[in-house]
């Protein structure tokens, strides 16, 4: 059984993110999002930078022209739920995937969605976003016309307020390939008819999921790829284990699932990184205690252990810090904690970083290195 060292799996890692050198100037947005598995955008302004920042070259402008006129890149619940970016050509077996797992509403009688309740839901969503884009506002007008007063009334518990009956099933409607994300309207979410895309029998886009991970993130255990996913680790274990090509080795004393033919003899890991908020590297790497060694787990993790809620500063593939931007006109000041002492080489390299993302975000970056007062990200 192979058991690959830590720096080993972090070098393949990086260089498949497009971390250990970016990829070359003029590569599609989309192709970063697929060597990825997808760009996390529930923060979309830190998900332009994510992208860029991995071409060479590249800037917010081209994820933006990408999303909005080329269409090669879809703003799409993904996994765990959460908005993603993904390509849209894997959006048919993106969705397929997603929509293979077992799912129930959290929600109390009275406010969840029976079975034939949410049929009805996503059909009158169907309906609804034919040939037009439209707010949540206006989604749910057209959706109390079609299904019914009940699928607007606003019963379901969030942020505070209460939020329409139908908007349970918003992922939902998602994977049965009838919604997607629009440009917004002032500011104002819309959401949008996505792309028609081939069928796609479940099982198997489990399976190419599962790869597709393995190909970003691998080596993994099922208990790295559930909560990644958003299914159970018994789910995960059951899938990943019935898989007919993956091969074992270990990681960190673990049994894991890899990719036949996975190499890990790339060159070591060096240089600087600066890494928005919801990185699809850090979310999605395991094991966390490597990833984020000593006081990284405690400056840059969230007490249940989640990822991504801090924008970090990345030194040789691992959490050396965390940092944070605030703009002002053409301007974004940029302040950097590094958790130890950085030498003049990897200070010059983070000058890059700094004036790189300056450059993503089409502003002028000034760096300061010291506390970074705010909290993370919800």
């Amino acid at each position: 059984m192979t058991s690959p060292s830590w720096p080993a799996v972090n070098a393949r890692r990086l260089a498949q993110h497009g971390l250990a050198r970016p990829f070359p100037s003029g590569t599609a947005v989309a192709e970063v999002a697929a060597a990825v598995s997808g760009v996390h955008a529930q923060v979309l302004a830190a998900a332009e930078v994510s992208a860029a920042l991995r071409v060479e070259g590249a800037t917010r402008d081209d994820v933006r022209r990408a999303l909005w006129e080329d269409r090669t890149l879809v703003k799409t619940f993904g996994p765990r739920g959460t908005v993603h970016l993904l390509p849209a050509a894997d959006l048919g077996r993106w969705m397929a995937a997603l929509g293979a797992l077992p799912w129930r509403s959290a929600f109390p009688d009275g406010v969840r969605l029976t079975d034939d309740e949410t049929r009805t839901v996503v059909a009158a969503i169907d309906e609804a976003l034919r040939g037009r884009d439209l707010t949540v506002d206006e989604l749910t007008e057209a959706i109390g016309d079609l299904a019914g007063a009940w699928a607007a009334e606003p019963v379901m518990p969030a942020f505070q307020t209460l939020w329409p009956r139908w908007r349970q099933v918003t992922d939902r409607a998602a994977y049965a390939g009838v919604l997607c994300y629009g440009p917004d309207r002032a500011r104002k979410v819309t959401y949008a008819r996505p792309p028609d895309a081939d069928p796609v029998e479940p099982d198997a886009a489990v399976a190419w999921a599962i790869e597709q991970y393995l190909r970003s993130y691998g080596p993994a255990t099922p208990a790295s790829f559930a909560p990644w996913f958003g299914s159970t680790p018994a789910w995960a274990a059951e899938r990943m284990a019935a898989h007919p090509t993956l091969v074992r080795v270990e990681l960190d004393g673990e049994q894991a699932y890899d990719l036949p033919g996975a190499a890990y003899d790339g060159p070591p890991a060096a240089g600087v990184r600066l890494l928005p908020y919801f990185d699809a590297y850090v979310v999605g790497s395991r094991p966390r205690h490597l990833l984020f060694p000593g006081r990284a787990r405690e400056r840059a993790l969230v007490p249940s252990g989640q990822a991504g809620n801090y924008p970090v500063l990345l030194v040789d593939g691992e959490v050396a810090g965390v940092w944070h931007q605030k703009r002002s006109g053409r301007r974004v000041a940029i302040t950097v904690e590094p958790l130890s002492r950085l030498s003049a080489a990897r200070l010059a390299q983070l000058d890059e970083q700094v004036a790189r993302v300056g450059a993503i975000v089409d502003a002028e970056a000034t760096l300061t290195i010291g506390p970074v007062s705010v909290g993370p990200h919800a």
